[in-house]
């Protein structure tokens, strides 16, 4: 149908069907799979062959036997998770700028949902559209942390510093590394992630209120950077 696309596997389909906020199409399972633990009253739901699944998957997709059509979630606003941010009094936020790869935002979100972050935030621009591969790699993840996208990353990290967030951007360069900073943060904090290649770009640099680095010399892929970052700033020690 048009406007929606295949959740596959079994952790990402069952978050999706509890999200009462997804807009689900249609519940597809093989003969030799096991449904899922719940299922909305009233959405459609098919037994189909190996054949259906691997003509609407794509090649080579570790589905279990369980797909579900769905339309993307409706967008969250910065505005959103600052008001919940405000309730609560804390809370963490990761942007990522420059990151574009599915399997990294994916991953990432999966270890945002791990450390009960408030949201991922990604720049418009070149960033990839929510699909099955990202919410694949997220692992359910992608209907738990809300994903953010604004159209200017600096004017979005100046909303958040005015309403009490204190910004850190990871950079191998830093002098000082994240675990050495924690405890000067506040309760709400966000951390910046650039791009394996060429790091944040400049102005998202500028924007920063504090730099940091990982206690590790050998450069990591982002998402493994991003789950030790919230390793290090959302675990009491």
């Amino acid at each position: 149908s048009a406007g929606t696309f295949w959740l596959y596997g079994r952790h990402s389909v069952e978050e999706a069907l509890r999200n009462s906020q997804r807009h689900k199409i249609r519940l597809i399972v093989s003969k030799e799979s096991e449904k899922p633990l719940f299922i909305p009253q009233g959405l459609p739901t098919f037994i189909e062959s190996k054949e259906f699944f691997d003509s609407v998957l794509p090649k080579g997709a570790v589905h279990q036997g369980i797909a579900l059509e769905v339309k993307p979630l409706i967008p969250f606003a910065t505005e959103d998770i600052i008001r919940e941010a405000d309730s609560a009094q804390r809370g963490t936020i990761l942007i990522l700028d420059g990151v574009t790869d599915v399997h990294n935002i994916g991953a990432i979100m999966r270890s945002g949902a791990a450390f009960g972050i408030l949201a991922v935030i990604i720049t418009d621009k070149n960033a990839p559209e929510e699909n099955g591969a990202m919410a694949r790699a997220a692992s359910g993840a992608l209907d738990i942390v809300p994903l953010i996208r604004v159209t200017n990353l600096v004017r979005c990290i100046k909303q958040l510093k005015e309403a009490g967030f204190w910004v850190i951007g990871m950079d191998g360069k830093a002098e000082k590394t994240l675990s050495e900073l924690k405890s000067n943060l506040p309760e709400k904090r966000v951390i910046i992630m650039g791009s394996e290649g060429s790091g944040m770009r400049h102005l998202t640099l500028q924007a920063c209120d504090f730099m940091a680095k990982l206690p590790i010399s050998e450069s990591l892929n982002v998402s493994v950077a991003a789950g030790i970052s919230l390793y290090e700033l959302c675990v009491e020690k």
